[in-house]
């Protein structure tokens, strides 16, 4: 039997080219930190995975020792191990990346991509821009989105919830980059969970009045059940939400009330989070669709073997320092290539400690909720 014997982590940065982030902060310099997992087993195959290293000493006493290959019973024993002191925040980001960390294993066992190990026919997975643009100026906005509808993007998403008049006028501006690919661009909103369920139904009631919406994403708190499906019943557009959703129990209370249209997840949770979470769409006919794979890019793979998938979140182009992917962004979306596993190599020798500056941990960045989020006056960022 194959062992899992030990783990190292890596750090690199992803260099953005530009400011990166959404209503709560961004990241001015446009370098955030990329942790990366290396498992070993006693076989000299290795798993590699991006994401998160958060209690990884916790974690793998559950695997150690394991065969790698039996990647659900591991993703339950992981589960088990913290059932005290819960799964939940930064603990499932560390659950996620040892769970993709064991999908690349088992495909390179296999010989075979990700993809196609999983069950999928097809390597091509459709996506839309996202551009994380809160911070950028009208001018570097139309650019971006002119960079993407040249690789066949057809649709797109702003970061916004601000301000009405600004959030349609930059929609208008994501559409006109965007109408060389198609007649009636797909236009999709995220305000982050930044509005209260009446600012909600008012900012997305504006927009409406002068553009259709695909999605609007995480308008409300994640845990806002009841919110969600009051203002799915007051706006045309689809209610997109579930991305910092860790775990598969969480989603219950939004799948149960009817408050999600569009079921996301986010990448960083891992493969197995997400092909639970794609089942539990499936049954209720909703499709599924993955946040921020960029640096997390494994999850890619599963999208492609699922029978319920929306587009996947194109955020960027390029990689992380010293990473390789074996993917391409074209015709709209991601084509997956053929190397065994999931597609990632890195470059110990030429990750430099490159950590300069606080990057997503930065206090100014989106993953610190502002305390004027939700505080704004009833007119500001409404009609």
């Amino acid at each position: 039997m194959m062992k899992i014997t030990g783990y190292r982590c890596l750090a690199t940065q992803h260099d953005w080219g530009r400011p990166v982030g959404d209503v709560n902060g961004h990241v001015a310099s446009g370098i955030t930190e990329v942790p990366i997992l290396v498992l070993e087993t006693d076989a000299g195959v290795e798993g590699i995975a991006t994401g998160s290293t958060h209690d990884l000493e916790r974690l793998f006493p559950a695997i150690e020792g394991q065969d790698p290959r039996a990647v659900a019973s591991l993703y339950d024993r992981m589960l088990a191990r913290v059932f005290k002191s819960g799964h939940g925040g930064a603990t499932f980001g560390g659950i996620g990346t040892i769970d993709a960390a064991l999908w690349d294993i088992k495909a390179k066992l296999a010989g075979e991509p990700l993809w196609r190990l999983l069950g999928a026919g097809d390597r091509f997975v459709e996506g839309y821009a996202s551009g994380l643009d809160i911070a950028l100026d009208d001018d570097r906005l139309a650019a971006l989105y002119r960079s993407m509808a040249e690789r066949g993007y057809a649709s797109g998403k702003l970061k916004g919830g601000r301000d009405v008049a600004d959030d349609v006028r930059r929609l208008r501006i994501v559409e006109d980059a965007l109408r060389g690919n198609a007649d009636r661009p797909g236009l999709m909103l995220d305000a982050n969970e930044s509005w209260h369920r009446k600012q909600a139904v008012r900012h997305v009631a504006a927009i409406e009045e002068q553009l259709d919406l695909v999605w609007i994403e995480e308008p409300l708190r994640r845990w806002d059940a009841d919110g969600h499906a009051a203002l799915g019943r007051a706006v045309r557009a689809s209610v997109a939400t579930g991305e910092n959703l860790t775990g598969l129990e969480q989603y219950r209370p939004l799948l149960d009330a009817g408050a999600v249209d569009v079921v996301q997840v986010g990448a960083i949770w891992g493969i197995t989070h997400y092909l639970r979470v794609a089942v539990a769409a499936h049954a209720r006919d909703l499709p599924v669709s993955i946040v921020g794979p960029t640096a997390n890019a494994a999850v890619t793979h599963a999208a492609a073997a699922v029978p319920n998938p929306m587009p996947t979140e194109v955020q960027d182009l390029g990689a992380p320092i010293g990473v390789t992917l074996d993917q391409s962004f074209e015709g709209g979306g991601i084509v997956l290539g053929d190397e065994p596993g999931a597609g990632i190599r890195i470059d110990e020798d030429g990750i430099a400690a490159r950590m300069a500056g606080e990057g997503w941990r930065s206090a100014a960045g989106p993953h610190v909720r502002s305390a004027r989020t939700g505080l704004r006056l009833a007119a500001e960022g409404s009609a």
